[in-house]
């Protein structure tokens, strides 16, 4: 009494495939589990070095101007053969 059954469960399940279908629910699904992954991992690990610190906020202008320089190129050639 009050409780929900088993069969009304399964008739909620089968609404919400027939709504968003399987593919969009197994993304959903997927994306749900690398959140919770990532979430995990931010928790558990400890305080980053000081060398994490410095490498990640690190970039090199000329190695970001070398990758703008070939996408450049690449999208032009791209157009080309078009």
């Amino acid at each position: 009494m009050g409780g929900i059954s088993i069969w009304q469960l399964l008739i909620i399940a089968l609404i919400i495939v027939l709504l968003f279908g399987t593919k969009k629910l197994r993304t959903l699904g997927g994306d749900l589990g690398s959140a919770v992954k990532g979430f995990k991992k931010a928790i558990s690990d400890e305080e980053p070095t000081a060398e994490k610190k410095d490498a990640d906020a690190d970039f090199d202008q000329k190695k970001l101007a070398e990758q703008q320089g070939d996408q450049a190129q690449k999208s032009q050639k791209d157009k080309e053969q078009v």
